[in-house]
C-alpha cells in the first residue's frame, strides 16, 4: 500500500511540475500538426487525404510528448539532487521509475488523442479499428517514453538530453515510415528502420485506421512490447551504475 502511495504522489506531482506546462503541451502538440500541414502544402493533397497522414500525425504526436519533457526532467532532477531524494525512498527502483514514466506514459497517449478528435471533424475515420488503436496508442507512448528514460539516464546535462532526444527523434520522421512507405526509403537504410520501435509502432496504426499494413498487428505488438522491456531494464541498469553505484 506505502508503494503505490508513493507511486500515486510522484506521478501527481510530476503531472503538475512538468506535463500540463504550456510549452510542454504545445512541443507536444503543434510540432506534428506543423508537419501535417507542411505536408499537405508540399504534396497538394486533399483534405480526404487527411486520414492517410494520420497515423503518422498521432505516432510524432505520442513520440514528442513523451521524450520532450521526461528526458529532460530526469536529467534537471538529477543534477538538482532533488532526484536523489527519491533514491533513498523505502520503494523499489522499479517501482519509483515507473512511477516518473507513468506521467509521460499518461501524457502521451492524450496527446495522441487529440489529433484523432479533429480528424474527426474533417475527415471520414469510419473504418477506424478502436480496439486496436487504442492499446497501440498506449504501448507506442510506453516505447516512447522509456525512450526518453534512456536518454535521460544516459547523459548528465539537461542541454545533452535535448540534443540526444533529437539524435533519435529526427531520424525516426523519416526512416519509420511515418509519412511515406518504407519500399521508398533506400535499401541499404531500411535495415535501420527496423531497429527502430516507432516503425512497428506506425505499422499497427495504420492497420488499425483501415490502411495497408507491412506487418501482422501481432509481429508488431510483440516487437514493441519486446522494445518496452529491453529500454526499461537497460535504463534501470545505467541508473544503478552510474547514480546508485
Amino acid at each position: 500500500m506505502k508503494a503505490w502511495i508513493a507511486f500515486w504522489n510522484i506521478l501527481v506531482k510530476d503531472m503538475r511540475s512538468y506535463y500540463l506546462k504550456p510549452p510542454n503541451i504545445s512541443w507536444g502538440l503543434l510540432f506534428p500538426l506543423v508537419w501535417m500541414v507542411m505536408f499537405f502544402i508540399r504534396s497538394g493533397l486533399g483534405m480526404e487525404r487527411l486520414a492517410d497522414l494520420l497515423p503518422g500525425l498521432v505516432a510524432l504526436s505520442i513520440l514528442f510528448g513523451t521524450t520532450s519533457v521526461l528526458s529532460v526532467t530526469v536529467t534537471f532532477e538529477k543534477k538538482g539532487r532533488s532526484f536523489e531524494r527519491l533514491l533513498l525512498a523505502p520503494i523499489s527502483l522499479k517501482t519509483l521509475m515507473l512511477a516518473k514514466t507513468s506521467g509521460a506514459i499518461l501524457f502521451g497517449t492524450i496527446n495522441a488523442l487529440v489529433p484523432v478528435f479533429i480528424a474527426m471533424f474533417l475527415t471520414d475515420l469510419s473504418a477506424i479499428n478502436w480496439a486496436i488503436l487504442i492499446p497501440a496508442m498506449i504501448l507506442i507512448a510506453v516505447t516512447s517514453t522509456f525512450l526518453g528514460l534512456f536518454i535521460a539516464v544516459s547523459v548528465k546535462e539537461v542541454f545533452e538530453a535535448q540534443t540526444f532526444s533529437n539524435f533519435f527523434r529526427f531520424p525516426m520522421i523519416f526512416l519509420c515510415g511515418l509519412f511515406f512507405p518504407l519500399e521508398q526509403i533506400p535499401v541499404w537504410l531500411r535495415p535501420l528502420s527496423y531497429v527502430l520501435p516507432l516503425t512497428y509502432g506506425a505499422d499497427i496504426l495504420r492497420s488499425a485506421m483501415g490502411q495497408v499494413s507491412s506487418m501482422s498487428p501481432v509481429l508488431d505488438f510483440g516487437l514493441l512490447l519486446v522494445s518496452c522491456v529491453f529500454l526499461f531494464f537497460v535504463s534501470l541498469r545505467n541508473i544503478r551504475r552510474k547514480w546508485i553505484a
